[in-house]
């Protein structure tokens, strides 16, 4: 079953943790968005869903909306088996979102921690972060601060890291 965007948005409030709503058609990748896009406040996203090749640690990766990473590169800096896209299945079972709605907030639904969280060092200075709400048809606005604070809920704690690009 996949997750219910009101829940997330109990559960913000729970937090004390405010956001901007942006209400757009149903945007699956960046590149939907790059075609979508108007100005608007705050640091643009990919999010990837990865596995290693045994398929026993997972992560969601997070980093600028163009750029392209070397996942072989980054598979041999972590010390990991190749790293490769979790499939769809993999996605709703660990994060219980379908593929081109994962964000950060998905981690919601990571109960067991089964994901580890890494953020690309190259966005993390910024303080204004877009986060599909389980659906990719909003984007949320949330600060740095209040991610942090979300983190600390859900017990992931990120990894801030040099993600290598191709």
């Amino acid at each position: 079953m996949l997750a219910d965007k009101a829940k997330l948005a109990q559960l913000l409030a729970q937090l004390g943790i405010n956001y901007d709503v942006i209400e757009h058609p149903a945007l699956h990748t960046s590149l939907d968005a790059d075609a979508f896009m108007v100005e608007r406040p705050g640091t643009r996203l990919k999010n990837l869903f990865l596995r290693d090749n045994e398929g026993k640690k997972h992560f969601l990766v997070i980093t600028a909306h163009d750029k392209q990473l070397d996942l072989k590169t980054l598979s041999k800096q972590q010390g990991l088996s190749r790293l490769g896209f979790a499939s769809s299945e993999r996605l709703a079972r660990y994060l219980k979102v379908a593929p081109g709605c994962v964000s950060m907030l998905a981690l919601a639904n990571d109960k067991q921690s089964n994901v580890t969280l890494w953020l690309d060092q190259d966005i993390w200075f910024n303080e204004l972060f877009h986060c599909h709400p389980f659906e990719n048809t909003q984007t949320w606005l949330l600060t740095k601060n209040d991610l942090n604070t979300f983190f600390e809920h859900t017990g992931h704690q990120p990894r801030v890291m040099f993600l290598p690009s191709r």
